[in-house]
């Protein structure tokens, strides 16, 4: 089949589950910069996202587009690095101040990828998963905004280090998302010579947008998670998420 024998097939597919991850990374930030406001509404949507079959079939499903997604970048590495040396992506009229981005894909994706592992360690492990597991912990694995506060403003010295990282790997996905986003358009055939310019800012407005909602939550409670003010509005006024 040559979405999987074509080197133009396994573009498409990078390209599709790319836009589906960048899909579940703007649900995702959305659903966690709640956490900033109200801690009751924010609880809700954990509690609605747990071990319940949905969430669970979701997270197979998310968990399968992530695989598929790294196999593949991996493959397309190899396969440019044989085609053309040093030149992972070759695009036409690339943009200057995604160069080092599209030209770093790789490193960026590895930098992505153990930041992920350190992510499903702090939450999802010992959310979901535990859940799941019946897992006993001081927290409820419902009680999202706690395993936030207890990550990001629990541990002291430990606490700044992981916000640090946090903060890093959003960074890197950031990159990441510069370029792929706009390559991905260019891909599926739906960036000609006037979209070009228009699908990179689009990508450049919605990647600041969507990591500014993940970054805006760490520093938040890396410096306030003790604060009463953080998460204190009462989620009896955000009917949307009961």
């Amino acid at each position: 089949m040559w979405l999987f024998n074509s080197s133009i097939g396994r573009k498409v597919v990078m390209s599709i589950t790319g836009v589906a991850l960048v899909l579940f990374l703007t649900f995702h930030g959305c659903m966690n910069v709640v956490a900033i406001f109200s801690k009751e509404a924010y609880n809700q949507i954990c509690e609605l996202l747990g071990s319940n079959w949905y969430a669970i079939a979701a997270t197979c499903a998310l968990a399968a587009l992530v695989v598929i997604h790294i196999i593949y970048a991996f493959i397309l590495t190899i396969q440019n690095q044989k085609a053309r040396g040093k030149d992972k992506y070759q695009v036409t009229d690339k943009p200057a101040k995604v160069e080092w981005a599209s030209q770093n894909m790789l490193v960026l994706g590895i930098v992505v990828a153990l930041g992920l592992i350190l992510h499903l360690y702090h939450f999802w492990f010992n959310m979901m998963f535990a859940e799941i597991a019946e897992i006993e912990n001081s927290i409820a694995p419902t009680d999202g905004f706690e395993w936030i506060k207890y990550t990001f403003s629990g541990a002291g010295a430990v606490s700044y280090a992981y916000t640090a990282i946090y903060l890093i790997w959003i960074a890197a996905i950031w990159f990441h998302l510069t370029h792929g986003f706009w390559s991905a358009m260019q891909t599926l055939g739906w960036s000609g010579h006037t979209w070009f310019c228009r699908w990179k800012m689009i990508g450049q407005i919605w990647s600041t947008v969507v990591m500014a909602m993940f970054a805006a939550v760490a520093i938040a409670f890396c410096l306030c998670g003790n604060c009463d003010c953080l998460g204190s509005i009462d989620g009896t006024v955000l009917p949307f998420w009961m």
